[in-house]
């Protein structure tokens, strides 16, 4: 019974390369947690995930450290947290978005790099291919540009003659304006006119909806880190134009948008928890494929359709899989 306990034990320290350098080092692994927003715009992906990670047997504080850094929507902050992290030494870095990625491989060849979601990860630039990422990254993506058509449909249905569609997009990602060129492609396809707000940061906002200058009856609004650390400010200026407002995560519904359809993000960062888990197991990015979601939930909320004067049609709403009130 002892030589297989013995064996067993050979087994998981085989298995555990990055804990088992980092105790011997005298401390836990570390995970440098890298959040685009703060603390209360992600307080529902955080817990999910380190709920996750114990689950998995890592207990922060005890055989796991995570630290954690804010960017607060600015996304100058991506490479001085990035610097942070590399000069820290942390055992893998986790983020979400394609914008915090890029400053993380800007900063780092050799620090396993997982990301939550990214909105295109192959046609962003972030992997080499869905299979085999390549490189020191890996992680999930919600293949946004791929939601597009389903997203526009159920607007034209809530809207009824909808013929303007406003896109909003934050023209420094990658991921965002993959986004916005396949709206504007399917637009285009249902004659559909698609004004722009463009953004690069938190202060362009109200001078973009200021300068929506056409004719617009809804808004379409491109995922990305600056947009989720933003939604509050993106959603007020919308219901103020009284535009109805199509999302890619149910959080930004709850905070007023009218509409999300696209992947459980809740979810999805339980599952960046797997990741990291795999990796410090000793798993290799670039030989852990990119996973998708194979699941996508219709969230509307009911309160910001009457505010709006909006009936949402009885066959949208039994489609929903989650309606807010």
């Amino acid at each position: 019974m002892r030589r297989r306990a013995f064996i067993a034990l050979l087994g998981g320290a085989a298995a555990w390369p990055l804990a088992a350098r980092a105790q011997q080092a005298g401390k836990p692994p570390t995970v440098g947690f890298l959040g685009s927003g703060t603390p209360s715009s992600w307080s529902t992906y955080v817990p999910a995930f380190v709920q996750r990670l114990h689950e998995l047997g890592w207990i922060e504080g005890r055989t796991l450290a995570i630290e954690r850094r804010w960017a607060e929507g600015r996304t100058e902050r991506y490479a001085e947290i990035a610097a942070e992290f590399v000069e820290h030494k942390v055992d893998v870095i986790v983020t979400a978005g394609a914008p915090p990625v890029v400053a993380l491989k800007q900063a780092t060849a050799t620090i396993p790099i997982v990301f939550a979601a990214a909105a295109d990860p192959v046609g962003s630039g972030l992997v080499d291919s869905l299979s085999r990422p390549g490189g020191n990254v890996t992680g999930l993506s919600v293949q946004a540009p791929d939601l597009v058509g389903k997203r526009i449909e159920l607007l034209r249905e809530v809207v009824p003659g909808l013929r303007a569609l406003a896109v909003l997009a934050n023209v420094g990602s990658a991921g965002a304006m993959l986004e916005l060129r396949e709206v504007q492609a399917m637009a285009r396809t249902l004659g559909l006119e698609t004004p722009t707000i463009e953004i690069r940061q938190a202060e362009d906002i109200a001078p973009a909806f200021a300068g929506l200058k056409h004719r617009t009856e809804a808004l379409y609004v491109c995922g990305d880190p600056l947009v989720g650390a933003n939604r509050v400010r993106i959603i007020t200026f919308a219901l103020v134009a009284w535009l109805p407002t199509m999302h890619d995560q149910r959080e930004h519904v709850a905070a007023g948008g009218l509409m999300s359809y696209g992947a459980n993000f809740v979810e999805l960062w339980r599952r960046a928890a797997d990741f990291v888990d795999k990796i410090l197991r000793g798993a290799k990015p670039a030989d852990v494929p990119i996973e998708q979601p194979t699941n996508f939930d219709l969230v509307i909320n009911l309160t910001t359709a009457k505010a709006l004067g909006l009936e949402i049609p009885p066959t949208v709403l039994a489609r929903a899989d989650e309606v807010i009130e």
